[in-house]
This record gives C-alpha cells, structure tokens and sequence, in this order.
C-alpha cells in the first residue's frame, strides 16, 4: 500500500470533475471505488470534502488516501503540445458540451497530418479534453487554408451518431468566400463531375479536381457527382462579390472547383484561380490587389445540426478570420447585414 499523498493539480488539468481527474492518474480505480472515498471524506480537494463531481482547477491539492502499489500513478507523459498552441487551440472553441466540441479552425492549420505536416488539428486535440477522458476526434475536415466551423466528437458513440449524420446529410453547412467578378445568375446551382488528377510528388502533391460534364460520370474511373448551391450576397460592381455557398455533395476542393469553373475563383486560391493574375472585373484571376490578402478568402461560416443526443436543433457560427475581416472591412459589407442562411426561402 502506497501511503496517504497531496498531488497538485498541474497546468492543463483544471477545469474538470474530481472523478475523471482521479481516473486518468491511477487508471486502475473503478468508478465505485472513487465515490465510496470521496463519501468517506478519503478524498479531499484544499482539504476539504469533494464529491465526485466537484469540479477542480489548477494548483489545487487533492488528498490521495493509501491505495495498492500496483494504482499508484503512471509516469508523466512528456509534453507534446506547446503551451502557445494549447492556447491557440482552446482559444478556437466556439461551442463545447458533453459530447461535441466545434471550433473556428484558423486558416493554414491542416485538420490532419500528411504531406509534411506534423502541426494539425487532430494532433492539436488532446488539449481539448477539458473534462473528458477521451481525446476529441475528428467526424469531418476542412481544407488547410480554409477556416471556419469544424467538429469534433468527445466519444466514440458521438462520433458515430456525428459521422451518420454527415453521411446522411442531415447538417447543413454554408461557406461564404469573396469570389473574383460576380457569379451570373446571381444565385444558381452548379453541377458537374469531379475527378482527381495525380499530382507530383512520392506523396501526392499538388493533386487537383478536374471539372467533367454530369453525362461523363459514369463513364470516367474515379468521378463523382457534385452539387453546389451558391447566393450572391453583395458585390462591388463587377470586380468581387460576397457569395455564400452550400455544398450539396461533399467532395474534394469541390467549391474551390466549382467557383473557378463557372469563372468567379474564390480570392486567393492558387490552386484553381491563378493567384498570379490579377482580376479587373472580368471575372478571372484569383488577385483583387491593393490591400487585398493573397491568402485564401474562403471560410466555414456554419453549420447547422439536430444535437445527437438531446435532439435539440444547433447552429453554429464561426467569425471571419483576420485576413477576411480585413477584406470585408475595405469593401464595406458587413456580416450583420445579411441573413444566417440567405438559402432558407428556397429550401
């Protein structure tokens, strides 16, 4: 038996319930075994008595009551995560209960590792357990260098309710991006074909959707169906609009693609807009130049859900990032201005 001990709570560990705290320490406790000691008094929080419950913060002491040599706790684990990022990753939560966490993922950020990057979301995530036990995991992804509303699982069970709803199309998420020129029609649906084309590369970079006709689909190895209804919300003349987007299908860069493919590219997208050329109102070229970031001008604006497990409708908002923002600021529109989901009345 190991004897009576005071371990502090360590940076990182706050803000969570006594119980889950005591579990993760000496991982072979049962959960009955932590109550009976905190209703004995055995357990103590700055020496005083503590439920199960009680939630704790950082410094606190807790009383560790004599327990078998074989629970004593595990070694520390070392440091993974930077204290910058960990606040930079808390700091993104937009909304958090006991089964989903959603954040306003920063733009340049990979959602998972590949192709070089060791920094992403999904390794950034155990910082989010708060009062958890489990790492967050990923139920969906955003591009690297598009931001906006992105949700993660705080168990299994969520993650497969949160999984089935995206396969059953039972979200609704809407992107606002500044586009170059404006969309004609003003508001419309755009359907093509996607197919990827290798890029360069042991790993693949580079790779690209290539648009193909609808009637081609069938008949290329690898295409699918994508479907994107787009609004235009303002614009600036002919030069640049503010276009709110929802994507039907979920494909691959698929309204990066589409945007280019009926000549509006987002602002800034390399990739499918030529980010080299400059757009003087004809509708191509991914630079509005002057103050305008060469950064991509794409953003997961919300999402909207029946919560898993209380059935409760939820939406979920994300603010402009810094470079947006700006943006928008220069060419006056203001998100107030506009509704939620300009899509509603044809819905």
């Amino acid at each position: 038996m190991t004897g009576v001990q005071t371990l502090t709570v360590a940076r990182g560990e706050g803000d969570q319930r006594l119980d889950r705290w005591f579990r993760r320490q000496f991982p072979n406790i049962p959960q009955g075994r932590i109550e009976k000691m905190c209703r004995k008094g055995e357990i103590r929080v700055d020496g005083a008595r503590a439920k199960p419950a009680t939630r704790i913060e950082e410094g606190q002491s807790i009383r560790i009551p004599p327990l078998p040599e074989t629970d004593a706790p595990a070694p520390p684990v070392q440091r993974r995560i930077t204290e910058a990022d960990e606040a930079m990753i808390r700091a993104a939560v937009l909304y958090r209960d006991d089964h989903l966490i959603a954040i306003n993922k920063p733009p340049g950020l990979p959602t998972q590792g590949g192709s070089g990057h060791s920094r992403h979301v999904d390794g950034l995530a155990e910082a989010l357990i708060f009062d958890g036990i489990d790492k967050p995991r990923l139920v969906h992804r955003l591009d690297k260098d598009t931001s906006g509303v992105l949700l993660l699982a705080r168990s299994r069970q969520a993650a497969q309710a949160l999984t089935e709803a995206f396969r059953h199309k039972s979200t609704r998420k809407i992107y606002w991006a500044a586009t170059a020129g404006v969309p004609h029609p003003r508001m419309g649906t755009i359907r093509t074909g996607l197919v990827k084309a290798p890029g360069h590369g042991a790993a693949g970079e580079g790779e690209k959707m290539l648009i193909i006709p609808t009637e081609q689909v069938d008949k290329t190895d690898g295409a699918k169906r994508a479907v994107t209804d787009y609004a235009t919300l303002s614009a600036l003349g002919t030069r640049t609009a503010w276009v709110a987007m929802v994507p039907v299908t979920g494909r691959t860069h698929q309204l990066r693609a589409h945007m280019a493919a009926i000549g509006h590219p987002i602002v800034g997208d390399g990739k499918y807009g030529g980010s080299g050329q400059e757009n003087l109102g004809d509708g191509w070229g991914a630079q509005l130049g002057g103050e305008i970031s060469r950064k991509l001008h794409l953003h997961a604006r919300s999402i909207s859900l029946t919560h898993p497990f209380t059935k409760a409708r939820l939406t979920i908002t994300a603010p402009l990032p810094a470079h947006m923002q700006n943006t928008w600021k220069a060419l006056e529109w203001q998100p107030s201005d506009v509704p939620l989901d300009p899509f509603e009345d044809d819905q």
